[in-house]
């Protein structure tokens, strides 16, 4: 199977607008050095790279503007030649940043972030990570301090709460099943900006009668979340929403306002052969075709909440169980 065959495609390809829905994506790995990276993802994507500042390159293509840069501000920002150090430390400053460079690009991850990109032009980022793999790309599985991550930015169909909390419940109703699927690596496990909900935020979440409107949704996963680190963040999308109810639970510059979601799970595997973008798109793609299919998810909500409850099954079987379970007899996998 071929790269343009592996990735499928959700039922709901379009926004309220009628446009197409788009999908930003951002891959950490290592393996290769800056400049060998910017080379090579100039070439696979037929771009024309342009230095906008310290270990971040603009690489322009007919997709878009994808970013290519290394994960860390203070080495991006670390500039030993400003006039406003020592004449002494500035003569060392070329031969201390190649020192800083070696360690860097060793230590810290280098990251892709793509543009905006139509749900059907995803095959594109598989095209990309399959080709980085064959030149040397490694991901979280190369060392113990790598903690390497995929990240997901899918547009919503539209922003009406009701749509949204359909999302938020089927994640919590997969959360343990992506998790088994999507986050193998032990550096990641050990991290702290991938953890789950708060238990009391998903019970609340999954209630019956759950129907908040747009201040009540924010201030209720706000209450019990007020942090990115999450495993689904939803902290771009409130900014969003309404930034000013966001500031009274959290006051955060790296947050960046967008109408999407930002999925944050999955390992970023890309050294091995098994591996693919799709691997994890397609998971995606069973949460987005639950999220949309009412009797399926209030089905799923359904059991989720028995699982919470004391019964003999329930200590025999775990939730991943009883989910994969599920999905298989739906025809989801």
């Amino acid at each position: 199977m071929n790269s343009n065959d592996r990735c499928k495609m959700p039922e709901q390809l379009r926004n309220h607008q009628g446009d197409e829905r788009k999908v930003g994506v951002e891959i950490e790995l290592s393996g290769l050095s800056y400049d060998e990276l910017v080379d090579h993802a100039s070439r696979l994507l037929e771009g024309i790279p342009e230095l906008a500042s310290r270990y971040v390159t603009k690489l322009e293509t007919k997709a878009g503007t994808f970013t290519i840069e290394l994960d860390s501000d203070p080495i991006k920002d670390l500039d030993l030649d400003d006039e406003r150090l020592p004449q002494s430390i500035r003569d060392l400053s070329n031969h201390a940043m190649d020192v800083i460079d070696f360690a860097a690009e060793r230590i810290v991850p280098l990251e892709i972030v793509g543009p905006p990109l139509a749900f059907t032009r995803v095959e594109l980022i598989e095209h990309l990570v399959d080709e980085l793999r064959e030149l040397g790309a490694e991901g979280s599985r190369e060392a113990i301090y790598f903690a390497f991550g995929l990240q997901l930015n899918p547009e919503l169909p539209d922003l009406e709460p009701s749509t949204i909390v359909r999302y938020l419940q089927a994640f919590a109703a997969l959360y343990d099943w992506l998790k088994s699927r999507h986050q193998l690596d032990i550096s990641r496990k050990f991290t702290t900006y991938i953890e789950p909900w708060s238990s009391r935020y998903t019970d609340k979440l999954m209630a019956e009668d759950y129907a908040p409107d747009q201040a009540s949704l924010m201030k209720d996963y706000l209450h019990f979340n007020p942090t990115r680190n999450k495993a689904l963040d939803l902290l771009p999308l409130f900014a969003h929403l309404d930034s000013e109810l966001l500031s009274d639970y959290v006051n955060d510059p790296r947050i960046k306002s967008r109408p999407t979601l930002h999925y944050r799970l999955p390992d970023c595997d890309i050294d091995n052969p098994r591996w693919h973008f799709s691997t994890v798109w397609n998971d995606w793609v069973v949460l987005e075709q639950i999220a949309n299919n009412p009797e399926h998810l209030k089905e799923l909500r359904e059991l989720f909440r028995k699982a919470q409850t004391f019964s003999f099954r329930n200590l025999t079987h775990s939730w991943r169980e009883t989910t994969d379970h599920w999905l298989k007899q739906h025809g989801y996998v």
